[in-house]
């Protein structure tokens, strides 16, 4: 969040033409003219961000090996309030840009919810809240983040290059051979990882996934019995956490005000975002919880009531991190990039607040009684 802010100050400064120059410089790895040459703000979107989906992927993993995703029971109420509260954003989203081939590729940025900003929100309700609402808020919105990473394979693919993808195979049957075997060292699979990056970056599909894909090739437990995940994943969180993402936020959040009138905000594409993350996202995860517990298919998560329910699905609403990468891979127009900011940091702000003060307004009253 302070980077956020610091990115708008800076941006509406006369630092401005500075922070603009240096996301702009451009910084080339090449052996005899061949390699990468990429102004800085793609190598932190492109090369910082698998990082970040790295860590998602070992999370991801784990959770399906022994947690939260493990049992299919378990998966079925907040997986499923995911999907509505994906499909519904970019129904909403739609509405407001149909018609408009220039917007209308913005569909899926109001479909990502922040884990991080999420469950922090939620953290500042403590211990009023009961504790299954942050496993079904933790849940959903992990399975939010493999839904943005199917988005992105599937609709945020440019031209395919046949051959540096071919070629990606040899690196990841060489992960697949490690995870199979057990291996104990973590460098080779991560050098692998890396090469694997350069190919699927060459290739055209979003360099990001390689990050997935080099994580799911981690092994949860070697041959020596302990778990290279855990430690990875452990040593990692904090350098993502408090490195990569405020530098993502400070490199994309940076709403340029000057010259934006009220009205600008009520323009279809910052509209479509703020509302999709607003609205689409109560609608969506709320109306699919309730038809599934209303149906007998589910039940309410123990100790949670139906306002703390709607508490969430406001949470869910606070896109942040994930918006803004994909409105950065859907807009390569300053314009348009700043109009997505407008909505996905207005709609994200609106969203926590509201989700604060439903959580703690339920917590102050008395349970009501859960569905046996």
């Amino acid at each position: 969040m302070t980077a956020a802010i610091a990115a708008m100050i800076v941006a509406n400064s006369p630092l401005e033409p500075i922070y603009d120059g240096i996301l702009d410089s451009y910084l080339a790895i090449t052996v005899n003219g061949t390699g990468l040459e990429k102004p800085l703000i793609l190598w932190i979107n492109d090369g910082l961000m698998a990082v970040f989906f790295f860590l998602i992927g070992l999370e991801l993993k784990r959770e399906m090996l022994e947690g939260k995703l493990k049992k299919p029971s378990d998966v079925l109420l907040p997986g499923l309030a995911a999907v509505g509260g994906m499909v519904v954003p970019a129904l909403v989203f739609a509405w407001f840009n149909w018609g408009n081939p220039e917007t209308i590729n913005g569909w899926a940025i109001p479909a990502a919810t922040d884990i991080a900003f999420a469950l922090g929100i939620l953290a500042l309700v403590g211990s009023r809240a009961p504790t299954s609402l942050k496993v079904f808020l933790l849940t959903l919105a992990i399975l939010d983040d493999l839904g943005a990473i199917l988005i992105i394979a599937i609709f945020y693919t440019a031209h395919l290059k046949v051959m540096y993808l071919a070629a990606a195979l040899i690196p990841l049957a060489a992960l697949i051979f490690l995870n199979i075997r057990g291996a104990h060292r973590i460098a080779p699979a991560l050098l692998l990882g890396a090469i694997m990056w350069v190919l699927v970056l060459k290739s055209g599909v979003h360099a990001t996934l390689a990050g997935v894909i080099t994580a799911f090739c981690i092994p949860l437990v070697d041959k020596y019995g302990k778990s290279p995940l855990h430690s990875l994943e452990h040593g990692l969180t904090p350098y993502v956490n408090f490195g990569i993402v405020p530098i993502f936020a400070f490199a994309n959040a940076g709403v340029i005000l000057a010259g934006m009138s009220l009205g600008d905000l009520f323009q279809p594409l910052p509209m479509g975002v703020a509302l999709g993350l607003i609205l689409g996202k109560q609608i969506g995860v709320f109306g699919v919880t309730f038809a599934l517990v209303k149906t007998g298919v589910a039940r309410l998560p123990h100790g949670a009531t139906w306002m703390h329910i709607y508490g969430v699905a406001c949470l869910a609403g606070i896109g942040f991190t994930m918006s803004l990468f994909i409105g950065g891979l859907s807009f390569g127009d300053p314009a348009r990039m700043n109009a997505v900011r407008l909505g996905v940091l207005g709609g994200s702000f609106v969203s926590a607040i509201l989700g604060y003060a439903v959580l703690m307004l339920a917590s102050a009253r008395a349970p009501e009684p859960v569905p046996a």
